[in-house]
Formats: C-alpha cells, sequence, structure tokens
C-alpha cells in the first residue's frame, strides 16, 4: 500500500478480523513480523477498530487509527494510551524499523564521523 506521503507497513482491522503485512517488508526477521502481528491484533482486540502502523515522508513511524462510524464499542480513550504504551515498551523495535525503512527504502546511509 503506497500513498504519496506514507507507506503501511502492516495493519489489523477488527471489523473484518484480518492482519496485513506489506509485502515489501517480507526480508524482515521473522520474530519481528510475529512481534508486529501481535501487536497489531492485540491492540485491535483492546480498543477495535482499524490500527495502521506507517512510515511518513521523513521515515518516521506513526500508528494511525480509524473505526466506522456508528461503532460506539470503539475506545478512543484506550487507543491513545495504548498507543503511549507501545511507544514505551517497543521503543527499541521501533527505532530499528526506521533506520531499517530509512536506509533501504529512502537510500539514507549512516555518516561517519
Amino acid at each position: 500500500m503506497y500513498n504519496e506521503d506514507k507507506v503501511v507497513l502492516c495493519a489489523a482491522n477488527a471489523y473484518k478480523q484480518k492482519y496485513y503485512l506489506n509485502s515489501n517488508f517480507n526480508e524482515l526477521p521473522e520474530y519481528i513480523k510475529d512481534e508486529l502481528q501481535i501487536l497489531c491484533v492485540m491492540f485491535t482486540e483492546d480498543v477495535g477498530g482499524v490500527l495502521e502502523l506507517v512510515f511518513n515522508e521523513d521515515g518516521d513511524l506513526e500508528f494511525e487509527t480509524s473505526y466506522e462510524e456508528g461503532d460506539f464499542f470503539y475506545d478512543e480513550i484506550g487507543s491513545v494510551l495504548k498507543i503511549k504504551q507501545y511507544r514505551n515498551e517497543k521503543r527499541d523495535l521501533f527505532e530499528a524499523l526506521e533506520t531499517y525503512y530509512k536506509v533501504r527504502f529512502l537510500g539514507e546511509g549512516f555518516e561517519e564521523e
């Protein structure tokens, strides 16, 4: 899934009970793909709706959530809290994914000092 401003890494949808991993990231190690799947599915199980992990145009990883109109079970406050929790608990994973994306897809290199 590509947009001029973002690239979807993975997504989970509570309504369709589906998980998606962008095929451009199939080279990631299995344990990372498994961790992303667990994270996304658990998020939608806990708060509902749809969660997308996307890289913005600068290569930063962002959480994007949405829900269907009239879904009174979606926990908007819970989604904000859950994202903060994940950002704290999985900081190293997210930083590594950002570095991977910037090097592999944006062509940025490591600068030597």
